[in-house]
């Protein structure tokens, strides 16, 4: 099914509480603002249009009045990096379709590939979900045309703490994320608003008609993870043979190593295109990212 698309900021809604969460800047720090249960309804999605503004406009006032001149919208720097070795740039854009013929519809903009490991934090076996979102950030940043640092582990972890989705233990474990905390952390630092598919058949016609949809409008980035495929990885295309059979591009952070080239990672499958009907049996989140 398809959970209805709210913009951006209401999806601050807490599962386990009796209020719903909204984000607001005070003193160059998130913190969570308590609404009152009997309000929820004002973030159902026909109202939740005029809540964000208000939140947005908020937002920006105390921004203005805490740090004159920062333009960030939570005022959080990721600090510059520096790599043992250049990361790969676009490892997708060599990859013939699958078939002959059909529908191809594939990510504009580009992309940095980031794997395990890949800046000095062994996250082997846990922090594929780490390496989904910083690779859909450099996409983002890639379409907006700057040039942003990438948040590192650390950095994604201090923002969800922040924000309060993790308690302080987080900080520093090897804790995995998901789709839904992908999306808090690209929401906190880009104010990009996202549509979250919840899937229980990946190749149900609904579902296949979305994405396909979203490649033909955004040609985007989809962060994608799922319940019993926890695997983590990006979906950067979607391909329909003259036979109507269906293929989605992935790109799989969980590469070990140092990467030669694009073409190692397709010889050895960490970028392919895969058959919907070959996918695991699971439900899956898929995180649609609206950037123009």
């Amino acid at each position: 099914m398809t959970l209805p698309f709210v913009p951006s900021l209401a999806w601050a809604e807490k599962k386990h509480s009796n209020f719903s969460a909204a984000i607001s800047l005070s003193k160059n720090k998130l913190r969570l603002r308590k609404v009152n249960k009997q309000s929820r309804n004002r973030w159902s999605a026909a109202g939740a249009g005029y809540q964000i503004s208000q939140l947005r406009k908020q937002m920006a006032q105390e921004s203005s009045a805490a740090d004159v001149g920062d333009s960030s919208p939570a005022s959080l720097k990721i600090v510059p990096k520096s790599y043992e070795y250049p990361l790969l740039e676009d490892p997708h854009a060599i990859l013939s379709p699958p078939t002959e013929g059909g529908e191809t519809l594939a990510n504009r903009g580009g992309f940095t590939y980031f794997h395990y490991g890949c800046d000095g934090h062994q996250d082997a076996g846990w922090g594929c979900g780490y390496r989904t979102l910083q690779t859909a950030v450099s996409w983002i940043h890639r379409r907006r045309g700057c040039d942003d640092h990438v948040p590192s582990i650390r950095e994604i972890q201090e923002i969800l703490v922040e924000l309060g989705d993790k308690g302080p233990k987080f900080q520093g474990s090897r804790d995995w994320i998901g789709t839904l905390e992908e999306f808090y952390v690209i929401d906190v630092l880009h104010q990009v608003p996202c549509k979250i598919l919840h899937a229980t058949e990946l190749s149900s016609p609904e579902i296949l008609g979305q994405i396909r949809g979203y490649f033909e409008k955004y040609h985007g980035f989809i962060a994608m993870g799922g319940l019993s495929d926890t695997s983590s990885k990006a979906i950067t295309g979607y391909h329909r043979s003259a036979e109507d059979r269906v293929f989605l591009q992935v790109v799989d952070p969980h590469f070990v190593g140092v990467p030669s080239s694009g073409q190692q990672l397709i010889d050895q499958g960490f970028v392919r295109w895969v058959p919907v009907d070959e996918f695991p049996a699971s439900t899956y989140n898929l995180c649609l990212i609206l950037q123009p």
